[in-house]
């Protein structure tokens, strides 16, 4: 007999397979949903061309409390993995419904604060980013006899 799932439930799928770490696939995250590999790709083909059925207007109103994990600050990914930890899974659930997140971005955070993997990497400025190009570009039109003296000629 074939299962039937909530939009909402797709959804939230499809965001969990979409903001997964770089060791995750999406083998995984199908197996630990209890989806096959090929539902989750076809919902995540659904979602990003906005062929799903149309939710409810209660999961549209809980779902526009939703943040993206990207979205939560260090202190409050780390408020949130302080106040779960003792919950129930029923009740873990419900906190994270109503902070407008989901279990699966806490078990995540936990296991990010363990291993260390906090820090966000360093991002660099435009302006910087337009002056490493600029100087890409002199020293590719750069005789190749005065290349081996670049460090000297760029001050």
């Amino acid at each position: 007999m074939k299962r039937k799932f909530t939009t909402s439930f797709k959804i939230q799928a499809v965001e969990k397979a979409l903001s997964r770490n770089e060791n995750s696939t999406l083998t995984e995250i199908a197996n630990s949903l209890g989806i096959g590999a090929s539902t989750l790709s076809k919902w995540i083909v659904k979602a990003s061309n906005q062929e799903f059925e149309t939710a409810s207007h209660d999961d549209i109103t809980s779902m526009s409390n939703d943040k993206r994990p990207q979205d939560w600050t260090l202190e409050e990914r780390f408020n949130m993995v302080v106040v779960c930890a003792s919950l129930s899974d029923d009740a873990l659930n419900t906190h994270c419904r109503s902070q407008g997140g989901y279990p699966h971005h806490v078990k995540q955070w936990k296991l990010d604060f363990l291993n260390d993997k906090t820090h966000k990497p360093k991002t660099v400025a435009p302006s910087e980013i337009k002056i490493l190009k600029h100087e890409n570009k002199s020293l590719k039109n750069m005789p190749m006899h005065l290349t081996q003296f670049w460090p000297i000629l760029i001050v």
